[in-house]
């Protein structure tokens, strides 16, 4: 890799790290919900989008800068916003939950976030070997298997959007969980976009 393109590979890993620590810390505030705490899961989880937030500052600004890029710097200047919509989604799950009251957490929601951090992973193991895009066999595989991951979360959408019926007789109750699903899916759509992203810059330099 030449020294000059490091900058931009590393600040790929480094928004994806932002990304796995927001998912992570999302499943640890399922796993021992507490709405008396939800306020400081705020701060935390804004935290963590805010430091994803400025690393996507520094990609723009980069490219901004840049004369020559390692690839179309259009194509970088997506793969940033879409990292960075991985944590923006992220946090709006835990901002739901806040604004709807949300006071006991389904055993479907802990498992979703179980799957979004492991599409996060899958998402930051892509951006690893993106320096290898001329070369792109492991990549494909990487894509293909994000969005077979992606494809499971679907299914387990619909069926936490089926069970909060079950959950709660509320009508507002059940809304809002479905409302929360949708965040969470949103979640794994991000991710995908991310490979997307990748397959363009692969197609265009096959």
């Amino acid at each position: 890799m030449a020294k000059a393109d490091r900058f931009y590979y590393e600040n790929f890993i480094t928004a994806a790290d932002c990304c796995c620590d927001a998912a992570k810390y999302l499943q640890e505030c399922l796993q021992s919900y507490d709405y008396a705490n939800i306020k400081e899961m705020l701060e935390k989880m804004h935290a963590l989008e805010h430091k994803a937030d400025g690393v996507k500052h520094e990609m723009t600004a980069a490219l901004a800068r840049a004369f020559v890029t390692p690839m179309d710097r259009e194509d970088m200047a997506q793969i940033s916003a879409n990292i960075d919509e991985v944590a923006d989604f992220i946090e709006e799950v835990l901002q739901r939950m806040y604004v709807n009251r949300i006071t006991s957490v389904m055993p479907e929601a802990v498992a979703f976030a179980g799957m979004i951090v492991e599409c996060c992973q899958m998402m930051k193991d892509m951006l690893l070997e993106l320096p290898n895009f001329k070369k792109p066999k492991k990549l494909h595989e990487q894509i293909i298997n994000l969005s077979h991951k992606e494809e499971e979360c679907d299914k387990l959408y619909l069926e936490a959007t089926m069970k909060s019926a079950d959950f709660s007789a509320e009508p507002l109750v059940v809304m809002f969980w479905r409302d929360i699903f949708e965040r969470l899916e949103k979640c794994a759509d991000a991710c995908e976009h991310v490979g997307d992203s990748i397959e363009t810059i692969v197609m265009k330099n096959s």
